[in-house]
């Protein structure tokens, strides 16, 4: 009787595919998110200026709003000046060296270098602040799903560290013997407050 309306469809569907959908809604929940910021969520087509808009055509933004617009987006850390690069600094050193230091790496070695002093590396500085930036938004459920931190691992994490820890990279110099710089291991990370960042 498969003409029976009441009858329900007997539907094969292969266990996998509910996680693709699951991850297509996700990935779907984060493109409207970032579309209704990009649009200021008001519903209108891109390009096409609300009715407040209009009204505010020719009046001067005001002071605090346009300071809210220019921090909307976190900004490159080599471009900022001081006091703004200061606490930017900051809080990158308090994420490397809590989250990132502990539970990513090793001892260093010849093929694997990290320097303690890393923030005296401004290639550091700005790949370390990179990651960190995805790591900020790849880790919220909310804006990327559950699949955020796998891409982060995969798209971030491990390309700059493979790029940092190589033997051609920023920390290629700091060896025990040429820099009097002594390594530590990851279960005895020194306060980067310690080293003269104010």
């Amino acid at each position: 009787m498969a003409d029976d309306p009441e009858e329900e469809p007997r539907l094969d569907v292969p266990i996998g595919m509910f996680q693709d959908i699951e991850d297509i809604k996700a990935e779907l929940s984060r493109l409207n998110t970032l579309f209704n910021s990009f649009t200021g969520g008001d519903g209108a087509e891109p390009g096409e200026a609300s009715a407040a808009e209009d009204a505010a055509a020719g009046a001067e933004p005001d002071e605090g709003e346009a300071d809210e617009d220019e921090w909307q987006y976190p900004p490159f850390i080599l471009l900022l000046d001081p006091p703004a690069y200061d606490d930017e600094l900051r809080a990158l050193v308090e994420w490397v060296e809590g989250v990132l230091v502990p539970g990513y790496l090793a001892e260093p070695s010849a093929d694997a270098r990290w320097c303690h002093l890393w923030f005296e590396h401004s290639v550091a500085i700005a790949r370390l602040h990179a990651v960190w930036l995805a790591w900020q938004e790849l880790t919220d459920p909310a804006s990327c799903g559950y699949t955020g931190p796998s891409v982060w691992h995969r798209d971030h994490l491990d390309p700059a560290l493979r790029e940092l820890r190589a033997s051609s990279g920023p920390f290629s110099g700091c060896t025990k013997g040429e820099h009097q710089i002594d390594h530590r291991m990851p279960s005895t990370v020194p306060s980067a407050w310690s080293h003269g960042i104010d």
